[in-house]
């Protein structure tokens, strides 16, 4: 079988790596890939917003199965595209894919479908939002409606915060025309856990859990990333919290799937906080995410290519013995470029890889943006390289990781210092 992966990140690269591990899977292609991809698949250079590009390369390569990394492709259409030539392709089609895609739309569909959610307003005039935020206290959560790369929720802590972020993106339009509109939302505390669930044909089956870190600053301070750590699973989340998440309200998403006309064979990525009053849905994701896939597959016993093939075909189902995962704990702690997620260099050259793995037998690296020049390896992007380690603890992980990291250098690297640190202090 062929198979072809979309993206360029961690997330990629982790995908196509377990892939490479099925007896089923003669070849590999990733669209466009990165340096690390290049060890068990061939980079194909195409834009993963490239459509029209991506399709004709599957039909004039006979490609077996399509997965779909990034989630813009998604929310562009891509999967409905690649069915109208017959195409077996992994993920949501493009309605489906608005859970992600408007954050308007996708409280829409949990206020219909009764699945638990913080109260919310929704705002595509500046003045407006201004009076709408007056019913709220704080601190409050202002979100842009659409994809904004992980970078478009801010938590606002006075009225003052909350008009700067207002004004942000409604008038300064920083997120462009994924900003068109706004939802401003009750704060909600807690934990948060991220579950994962791998749907065929609307039919949602439990996956795994993670948890990462999204603020950049060591202690949860700065900015929203799309993640700089992760862990799984999440050891947070007790079996009688994700029973109940099973149980109550995994059961409301696929009637509201069944209902809503959603094609929907792909990965349902649900973030939920898990409160006082019992588990509450904070968003959704239609894909796998990044960095919690670093951490995921690594664990997944299974064929990861009969899931995928039979969650995307009609003609075989998933069964919940299929999905398999071994207990050990995995983690990871990103290298990122200095100045992310804002202003940031790229072509630094990398350092010490070969040191870091040989450091012990349970480490491994992930390729986040990362590129080849000359047989060197030059940094590529915000999040560079994911340091990763699998043992039967997290305090193992833990001490696996930072005592090795700093084997490996490039200018302005930087990491957190306290990814896990939360779980091995309890």
């Amino acid at each position: 079988m062929k198979v072809l992966v979309i993206g360029s990140g961690g997330r990629e690269y982790s995908i196509a790596s377990k892939l490479s591990e099925s007896k089923k899977v003669d070849k590999i292609f990733v669209a466009p890939g990165n340096a690390g991809t290049s060890d068990f698949a061939e980079n194909v250079d195409i834009d993963p917003d490239d459509i029209k590009s991506l399709k004709k390369f599957a039909l004039d390569n006979k490609i077996d199965l399509t997965v779909v990394g990034p989630e813009k492709p998604l929310v562009d259409g891509i999967v409905d595209e690649f069915k109208k030539d017959g195409l077996l392709i992994f993920g949501p089609n493009k309605k489906a894919a608005q859970l992600e895609g408007s954050k308007a739309f996708s409280k829409e569909f949990m206020l219909k479908y009764d699945i638990p959610t913080a109260k919310y307003k929704e705002f595509n005039d500046y003045h407006k939002a201004v009076e709408g935020i007056k019913d709220f206290s704080y601190p409050l959560v202002i979100k842009a409606d659409g994809l904004c790369a992980g970078k478009g929720v801010i938590i606002c802590n006075s009225p003052v915060e909350a008009l700067y972020a207002l004004k942000d993106i409604l008038v300064e339009k920083k997120f462009k025309d994924q900003g068109e509109k706004l939802i401003v939302e009750e704060f909600l505390e807690g934990y948060e856990a991220s579950v994962f669930l791998i749907a065929s044909n609307n039919k949602l089956h439990f996956f795994s859990t993670a948890k990462d870190y999204k603020k950049i600053g060591t202690g949860d301070k700065g900015l929203n990333t799309g993640g700089v750590g992760c862990f799984s699973p999440n050891l947070l989340l007790d079996n009688k919290t994700r029973d109940e998440i099973l149980a109550k309200i995994v059961p409301k998403l696929e009637t509201g799937l069944e209902k809503e006309g959603m094609d929907f064979s792909g990965i349902l990525f649900v973030g939920f906080m898990i409160t006082k009053d019992g588990p509450k849905v904070l968003e959704f994701n239609v894909r796998f995410g990044d960095p919690e896939t670093e951490v995921m597959l690594p664990r997944l016993k299974s064929d990861l290519f009969d899931l995928l093939y039979k969650a995307s075909s009609d003609k075989e189902s998933i069964k919940e013995e299929d999905i398999v995962f071994s207990e050990k704990i995995t983690m990871t702690v990103i290298l990122t470029s200095g100045g992310y997620p804002e202003s940031y260099k790229k072509g630094y050259e990398i350092s010490g890889t070969k040191e870091f793995l040989k450091s012990d037998k349970d480490l491994y690296l992930v390729h986040n943006g990362t590129k080849i020049v000359s047989d060197k390896l030059y940094t590529n992007g915000g999040r560079v390289l994911s340091c990763s380690a699998m043992k039967d603890t997290m305090s193992e992980a833990r001490e696996a990781i930072y005592s090795n990291i700093s084997k490996i250098h490039f200018n302005d690297v930087y990491y957190r210092d306290d990814i896990g640190n939360d779980i091995c202090k309890k």
